[in-house]
């Protein structure tokens, strides 16, 4: 393709090449809708993640040894199908046992646990029983033991 010398080449809209169109119809760049300083910046999973981080942080100061090489993850929601040993309602959380080369894994199910928690405090106080209580199945321990603030 050749050029006429003294001219810009331009695309359709009359812009130059390669220019950023971030303003196409004047009304200013766009930016965050909230800034990073608010509470609403972070979307609710990431703030549940958060909340699965220092409960699992917790829990590693005192069982760290115990607790090497598990994995904690955490999903939206369970399978549909539940496990063979699970009665009742939806399940909070699960755990795997070490399988084929796989890690220990724990998983916490992010929607049944909001939609159980009545507010942000209760909401970390749910996820830290939920982890606790998949920690104990896992060391085969009483709750209680694991974490003398389990409240049950």
């Amino acid at each position: 393709m050749s050029t006429v010398p003294g001219r810009r080449r331009t695309a359709v809209d009359g812009a130059p090449l390669g220019a950023r169109r971030r303003d196409r119809r004047g009304r200013g760049l766009r930016g965050p809708l909230v800034p990073s300083t608010l509470p609403a910046y972070r979307s609710r999973a990431e703030r549940f993640d958060e909340h699965v981080l220092s409960a699992v942080e917790r829990l590693e100061r005192r069982w760290a040894r115990q607790l090497e090489g598990a994995e904690f993850a955490v999903e939206d929601v369970p399978p549909s199908h539940p496990a063979p040993w699970e009665h009742g309602g939806v399940p909070l959380g699960r755990y795997f046992p070490t399988d084929a080369g796989m890690p220990a894994r724990i998983v916490v199910y992010r929607r049944p646990v909001e939609t159980r928690a009545i507010d942000e405090a209760d909401l970390a106080d749910l996820v830290r029983d939920v982890l606790v209580e998949q920690v104990a199945h896992m060391l085969s321990r009483a709750p209680e033991d694991v974490d003398p603030g389990y409240r049950g």
